[in-house]
């Protein structure tokens, strides 16, 4: 009697390129286009709320030569948004700078530029939730009630409470209504930008406007160094954002190309934006420090709410638009707080998938495919830090909004040099793979690197800022309250590693997670830790 044949078992069925996949994860695969991808990483930006908050900063630090500045503050995020698309393509994953840094550096580096993306988003949400419950109030005309600390705040609770039920819903939900909110925001930006010019050049505008002149965008015009930089470091901010296409390519479509190319194109966009809108409101209200001038100090926390008033008018039509302009800022800041739950609800997503942090934030809702500890937490810990810091001082809200700048420059920098090391192996392989591998990416770490520095002894200046702290020890230096929150959150950052290296030893262990020895080309990834 012969023995019997044992057919072979079956090959192992092909693994997700990227290792945990959204099925893996349990995210909802295929949800979003390029458009919708697009959408999101727009709507982050807040670009109407950013404009608002932020081109009386940089006007009042290099006057007519904003434009110019707007551009310049768009080649490092140009260039680190090439780096995202770069390492997407190899490493479609939500956790984007943890899990790529990971890779290149390192469990402890990766750790830190997950918590990089944390901290920055739960400090800017404080801001946000306080601009909707302002803005709320104005709109219906209660201005004195958006004076009221208590007020405002409480609004500002119920709306980050609001958005974050949104993002618990779904992705398409929220795609969906950011849709809706940035065409609101867009249209109504370009609307004030034609009207101002229509106006400027109709002889109809104020006394202070000017005719748009070439001159704005030579900068060589920049009175120093050091006035550049600071516009620079300012106008960084009004682009940051557009990584949320990235954070949610496990639920994107063509997940290794679509991400990426969405990030790009929405720091184009962008740009477009921001200087058609600049080079209009300057040539409208001018550079002064009085009246309308966008320099004036009165109005820095939100130019466009005045210059609405001067542009629209406040009668018939012209009022309609001036509270539409108001509904905008307040959509831009709706918009901008939902976006911002989605990137740290996933980084804590694939950070617990990875064992970095504790289990329970990988868990999933069965039937939403969205995290469920991960989006209810960041929405809990942005309540809890915004209404600690208005219980605190106002002033020391404002000052954690400015520390923002150092984490951006932290963990953008940081993607930018993973990807050169990534890609470090095939860097000479073609001129393609040189300039989109390495210098692009090397140029705007290097740049970001140098920002981060920069900042640093801007705002660690005792008279930066609304508020100081003092070293209760000797030497006894006192420093700005920007530089000490924003330091200070990265420390603790730190710390809170430390710590859970000693409790969950696992995931730091480097064959867990980065294998900096593997480049493309090199075959598949290896296995990507515990499960």
């Amino acid at each position: 009697m012969g023995v019997p044949v044992v057919p072979p078992p079956p090959p192992p069925a092909a693994r997700p390129p990227s290792g945990p996949g959204s099925t893996e994860k349990g995210l909802k695969d295929g949800a979003l286009g390029l458009f919708s991808s697009m959408v999101i990483g727009l709507a982050s930006t807040a670009p109407a709320y950013s404009l608002a908050a932020t081109l009386g900063v940089i006007v009042a630090v290099v006057g007519f030569q904003s434009p110019i500045v707007i551009i310049l503050a768009f080649i490092p995020m140009f260039l680190i948004a090439y780096a995202y698309k770069q390492l997407n393509e190899a490493d479609p994953d939500c956790g984007t700078t943890f899990t790529w840094a990971s890779r290149a550096f390192g469990p402890r580096t990766g750790w830190m530029g997950g918590w990089g993306i944390i901290a920055a988003d739960i400090i800017v949400m404080a801001n946000l939730a306080q601009i909707a419950g302002a803005y709320g109030f104005q709109l219906i005309g209660a201005d004195g009630l958006a004076e009221n600390t208590t007020w405002v705040t409480v609004v500002g609770v119920l709306w980050i409470a609001v958005m974050t039920l949104i993002c618990y819903i779904g992705i398409e939900l929220s795609a969906n209504l950011q849709k809706v909110l940035l065409t609101i925001e867009i249209v109504v930006l370009f609307l004030l930008a034609i009207t101002a010019l229509v106006k400027v050049y109709g002889g109809t505008a104020p006394s202070v406007a000017t005719e748009v002149s070439w001159s704005w965008f030579n900068p060589a015009k920049i009175d120093s160094l050091d006035a550049l930089t600071k516009g620079i470091l300012a106008g960084i901010f009004i682009y940051w954002g557009w990584d949320t296409a990235v954070s949610v390519n496990e639920e994107t479509k063509d997940r290794g190309r679509t991400p990426g190319r969405a990030a790009v194109m929405s720091t184009v966009i962008l740009l477009l934006v921001y200087v058609v809108v600049t080079v209009s409101a300057q040539a409208f209200a001018g550079v002064g420090d009085k009246g309308i001038g966008l320099a004036n100090p009165d109005n820095s926390g939100d130019v466009l709410s005045s210059l609405g008033n001067e542009v629209f008018g406040t009668g018939g039509w012209g009022g309609f638009a001036t509270k539409l302009l108001i509904f905008m800022v307040l959509t831009s800041a709706a918009a901008s707080t939902q976006t911002t739950i989605l990137p740290t609800a996933r980084t804590t997503l694939s950070m617990a998938a990875f064992k970095a942090i504790p289990d329970r934030f990988a868990r999933m809702h069965p039937r939403f495919l969205t995290p469920t500890w991960s989006t209810v937490g960041m929405g809990l810990a942005s309540i809890a830090f915004y209404v600690m810091l208005t219980r605190v001082s106002e002033n020391v809200l404002a000052d954690s909004i400015g520390s923002v700048g150092l984490m951006i420059a932290f963990y953008y920098g940081l993607t930018g040099f993973a990807c050169v090391w990534y890609y470090r192996k095939v860097l000479t392989r073609s001129p393609r793979d040189l300039w989109g591998k390495g210098i692009m990416p090397g140029i705007g770490g290097v740049l970001l690197l140098y920002f981060f520095i920069n900042a640093c002894v801007v705002y660690s200046a005792s008279d930066y800022g609304s508020t100081s702290w003092t070293l209760p020890f000797p030497p006894h230096w006192t420093f700005g309250g920007v530089f000490v929150t924003g330091i200070g959150a990265l420390v603790l950052g730190g710390i809170l590693m430390l710590v859970y290296r000693v409790i969950r030893p696992a995931f730091f262990r480097k064959e867990t997670i980065a294998v900096s020895a593997h480049q493309p080309g090199d075959g598949p990834l290896p296995e990507r830790g515990p499960r």
